[in-house]
């Protein structure tokens, strides 16, 4: 493949590395001329990944699951060959609900005596039906006694969106990835009551996706994003680049965000060194379990369709022994 790659992303810290190698070179360092687009939607991203209007992707890890399943949109069968990042996922509340009541308190006290009344449930937000966020707002919501399907009502909103939302009184929280989470706090219309390495350890976030048909087609392009993708993680995690880093991510045509929630934010997550890029079969495992356990699909074999979708034999391929 030629000319100019089209690669998509969402306004997160966790697009970072996508941002980080455009800017620092790491992308020309492989031969590769990169155009980013700044997507407004995980719905748009999934689209134009698989129409071809993007060549590949900053994507929510389950959501390369649910395109190859044809669960919540036409099936299209994608790939994940690098993990982008692991952490930074929270749990905000209005300040209504927060309180100084223990996290949840308030939301499960006001949430059951809601439907008591026959009162319209709470409304929670979450950034994709396929997403980490989703599983760990319900998995916390499962843990305060509430159904997630019928003491509230779960919508979906754009992780930009989510922090108004909540000033709007739209939404009475969400579940999102940095830095939104930390805007809302600064903006003092929430306060974030639980971290998701607190409720799923070591859960997959990110992920970079293609198709399989396009990974097929270009596999030297590929394996050079891969290697630009992994060096420029590597980078964003070197503390001495943190403040750099956080600048980059503020500009407008990239998270758009203050730069104190960005620090904040990046306190929060990991993006390279020890093995994080390369995709973990038992990642993939866990995602195919909780879409299952929460009834959005489930794989005739799983550790089939875990082995076709996360692909740690192409990362390993680029990257080698590092």
């Amino acid at each position: 493949m030629t000319g100019e790659l089209q690669l998509g992303f969402i306004p997160l810290v966790d697009a970072a590395p996508l941002i980080v190698a455009q800017a620092k070179g790491f992308f020309a360092a492989q031969g590769l001329t990169v155009a980013l687009s700044r997507e407004g939607s995980w719905a748009t991203v999934r689209d134009k990944v698989a129409a071809g209007a993007l060549d590949g992707a900053h994507m929510l890890s389950p959501m390369v699951f649910a395109a190859s399943l044809g669960i919540g949109s036409e099936t299209k069968a994608m790939i994940a060959p690098l993990a982008l990042n692991r952490g930074g996922a929270a749990v905000t509340l209005s300040t209504r609900l927060a309180g100084e009541q223990p996290p949840g308190v308030q939301l499960a006290r006001l949430a059951r005596r809601r439907q008591e009344e026959g009162a319209s449930p709470l409304t929670l937000a979450v950034v994709y039906p396929f997403s980490i966020h989703n599983y760990l707002l319900r998995t916390w919501l499962v843990r305060l006694g509430l159904d997630p399907d019928r003491d509230v009502r779960l919508t979906v909103a754009p992780p930009s969106r989510t922090a108004d939302l909540l000033a709007e009184g739209v939404i009475e929280g969400f579940c999102a990835g940095a830095p939104w989470n930390a805007v809302a706090e600064a903006a003092g219309v929430g306060r974030t009551v639980v971290h998701v390495e607190e409720v799923l350890p070591d859960a997959p976030d990110k992920v970079f996706g293609v198709t399989e048909y396009w990974a097929a087609a270009n596999p030297q392009v590929l394996a050079g994003l891969i290697r630009a993708l992994d060096a420029a993680g590597r980078w964003c995690e070197a503390m001495e680049n943190r403040a750099a880093l956080a600048d980059l991510l503020a500009r407008p045509e990239h998270v758009g965000a203050p730069v104190p929630a960005i620090v904040q934010s990046l306190d929060e997550m990991a993006f390279g060194g020890a093995g994080l890029g390369r995709p973990r079969p038992e990642h993939a495992l866990w995602i195919l379990d909780q879409m299952a356990r929460w009834g959005q699909a489930e794989a005739a074999d799983p550790a089939r369709a875990a082995a076709r979708i996360y692909r740690p034999d192409l990362y390993d391929q680029a990257v080698g022994n590092r």
